[in-house]
């Protein structure tokens, strides 16, 4: 078989030999890129995708563990409406209604607020260990909201 290759191949003039040559290094090229280079390039899209993948995942369990804004496990003293009445009258909202809903449950309405100092003010009091279950804000019209929330004492049932 390689006698028969052989007398084909010196059948053939030197410019078809160089072309032959040329088409056979492309082709090692296309099996190349096909073989190798092509796979190897999806491996590191998919590597990618699972270290991307991974980096969320790791994100989102750190932020189950460690709660937002620093919320500890302190229990704020009862009874929370009051406690939450003294704290929104030294961060500034003397409109603030709080209503008992029980010992360790108050539900809170103010009227106006800039939405920073709110949300600032309601982070301070999940720090100090009340736990906010519910929250409603409506937009007004002078770039303020109005707000009614449920709050409850982190630790009561």
């Amino acid at each position: 078989m390689i006698d028969n290759f052989a007398l084909w191949w010196r059948g053939r003039s030197t410019r078809e030999q160089r072309l032959l040559w040329v088409m056979a290094a492309l082709v090692a090229l296309l099996f190349l890129w096909l073989v190798v280079i092509r796979p190897l390039g999806d491996a590191l899209d998919r590597a990618r995708q699972r270290h991307n993948a991974a980096v969320v995942a790791r994100a989102e369990a750190q932020a189950r563990r460690a709660p937002a804004g620093g919320v500890s496990n302190a229990t704020p003293p009862l009874p929370l409406d009051a406690f939450v009445t003294r704290g929104a009258a030294d961060a500034g909202f003397a409109a603030a209604r709080v209503t008992a809903r029980g010992p360790s449950r108050a539900s809170l309405t103010i009227d106006a607020a800039r939405p920073q100092a709110l949300l600032g003010w309601i982070a301070r009091l999940e720090a100090q260990g009340v736990a906010v279950e519910t929250l409603r804000a409506r937009a007004n019209a002078d770039r303020t909201i109005a707000v009614e929330a449920a709050l409850r004492a982190r630790n009561a049932p």
